[in-house]
């Protein structure tokens, strides 16, 4: 602190930032397109962009989606449906199948959950649907990281979110004249236009940058700090007593079968009887604990509306009789509620069009606020080593590396996420594990970029790849048109909107890096310019060779 309380937080809001810097920016970058997951998702299945767009009744959709469990799922465990909505025309079931044939006699064979995409008219499958993580990739990619176990990622992503806090709140403090320069932009300036970049993107969705950390932090919560729950329910059944308390009609707690078989009641009047005690509101989600048991217990859970809260009531019947056994979260209690609003601000399934596209828009900022950061610490270190560079000498190691992960990061990744969007449409459609190998292709893409980026990190390679990415961005629509039924020009006279949307903002995040490609450009004819004409002062510095000045008075 001897250098004073603000000097003390830039420095702090210096290093919070960068640390941590290259996670965040994925994080934010896959966290906003997780406003349009289900988007995203309804695109990269062209099959269904053909489905009838005809609303169909929720009870037949859900007495199909029965029917075919009870087909193809009737000895799993747990059954899934998810009804269709305007943003995800099918229904989807979900259901544990049978262990793969051919295991070894000693080994325990394992089940795994199958997800089917059903016609909600026919209630059969969708059988031509490629199989696709779509957006959920990109959901769990920004809190699980995917190649490693999920608690060790959502542990250092809470820990990036931690830095995050730190980095915003010292910024304000170290600013003191932040929302005065938000209205400033001085651009050819080198240092001074970064640190205005990165000021108006930090204001400009201020608000938003707190609530998205703070949030996500809360989202996960119980399991950063689990110490009260556990020792309040030490003696009462542990941590599940606890969730059945607070969060009651989850589904949480695990339904025994009895062994004695026994059909499952009509679906139809427990999805009447709801809706009417949630004063006409849909049902979102069907969940069926031990189907055809005696033990069968149906949770209908309310479908996603305009409520904040994550948090949505639900009601449990005897799967047998049909009996209604409770009803849940009408009324939550304090706590579970604050939860849940936090929760539903973060995730954002609440909001209209309108309001995710508002957002996602933030999000981008949030982007662009880390990216700018990472650059400026870097410009503002470069401007340190200006004599050695004029000199003919090179930066050290550590800006180096900082500069390599910056355009394996901020270039690079654009780059990755086109091309997952790519593989989905030009993969075969029934290779084993299609979904997984979308994956594969996007984290060896990004691999790639890092690798070049670190061994290159010039200004020609940020050229390469932002040019790259906005190709792949812009060319989205074109390969849609090739491999799918609805192309932009039909999408936007009749639908479906999803795919026009996708498609439309495709094109803006091409046109947005293009424009980055634009002032790399420009960027690196200015270097090149200094560079000519520090050489020039050089030669005009030089001591002439003294046959060129005898040659020169002989002349005179």
């Amino acid at each position: 602190m001897k250098e004073g309380f603000r000097q003390s937080m830039a420095w702090l809001h210096t290093w919070s930032g960068l640390l941590v810097g290259w996670v965040l920016f994925m994080v934010f970058a896959a966290g906003t397109a997780s406003y349009f997951k289900d988007e995203i998702t309804f695109w990269m299945k062209p099959e269904l962009h053909a489905v009838a767009q005809a609303p169909v009744p929720p009870l037949q959709v859900a007495e199909g989606a029965v029917a075919y469990l009870q087909k193809h799922g009737a000895s799993s465990p747990r059954w899934f449906i998810n009804m269709p909505t305007e943003r995800q025309p099918s229904a989807d079931v979900l259901y544990l199948a049978a262990p793969a044939p051919g295991a070894a006699s000693g080994d325990k064979p394992r089940r795994r959950f199958d997800r089917v995409s059903l016609d909600p008219a026919t209630g059969e499958a969708l059988s031509a649907a490629r199989v696709t993580r779509g957006g959920e990739f990109f959901y769990r990619l920004h809190f699980d990281l995917h190649y490693m176990p999920a608690q060790w990622a959502r542990w250092i992503v809470g820990f990036c979110a931690m830095f995050m806090l730190v980095a915003i709140f010292s910024g304000i403090v170290t600013h003191k004249r932040i929302f005065k320069d938000f209205f400033t932009f001085r651009p050819k300036k080198g240092q001074r236009s970064w640190l205005d970049a990165h000021n108006v993107t930090a204001v400009l969705a201020l608000p938003y940058h707190l609530m998205i950390t703070y949030t996500g932090l809360v989202t996960l919560m119980f399991m950063y700090m689990p110490w009260a729950p556990q020792a309040a329910y030490r003696d009462r059944g542990g941590e599940q007593a606890f969730f059945s308390e607070v969060f009651p009609g989850t589904g949480r707690d695990q339904v025994k079968a009895s062994g004695s078989k026994a059909p499952l009641a009509p679906i139809a009047p427990m999805m009447a009887q709801a809706s009417a005690h949630w004063n006409g509101a849909a049902v979102g989600r069907i969940t069926v604990h031990q189907p055809n048991d005696a033990n069968a217990i149906v949770a209908l859970t309310r479908a996603e509306g305009p409520q904040l809260s994550y948090e949505k009531p639900s009601m449990m019947f005897n799967g047998t009789t049909g009996a209604l056994i409770g009803a849940f979260g009408d009324v939550p209690k304090p706590a579970a509620e604050t939860r849940g609003v936090l929760y539903g601000l973060h995730i954002g399934r609440f909001g209209d069009p309108l309001l995710r596209a508002l957002f996602f828009l933030s999000g981008l900022a949030g982007c662009l606020m880390v990216a700018t950061g990472l650059l400026l610490w870097a410009v503002k270190e470069r401007q340190k080593y200006a004599k050695t560079l004029k000199q003919g000498g090179r930066v050290s190691f550590g800006l180096r590396l900082v500069d390599g992960l910056n355009l394996g990061a901020i270039a690079g990744l654009p780059v990755a996420m086109a091309a997952f969007f790519w593989a989905n449409r030009l993969l075969p459609v029934g290779i084993a594990e299609r979904g997984e190998a979308e994956i594969r292709w996007f984290f060896i893409v990004w691999g790639a970029a890092a690798v070049l980026g670190l061994l290159r990190p010039t200004l020609r390679m940020w050229q390469a790849q932002l040019s790259a990415g906005a190709l792949l961005f812009m060319l989205l629509p074109v390969l849609n048109a090739f491999t799918g039924p609805a192309p932009l020009t039909v999408s936007l006279r009749s639908g479906p909107a999803a795919v026009a949307g996708f498609d439309l903002v495709t094109i803006a995040l091409g046109l947005g890096l293009a424009g980055a490609v634009w002032i790399v450009e420009r960027k690196r004819r200015k270097s090149i310019a200094a560079k000519q004409q520090q050489h020039a002062e050089k030669k005009a510095q030089a001591p002439q060779p003294a046959s060129t000045l005898a040659a020169s008075g002989q002349g005179s």
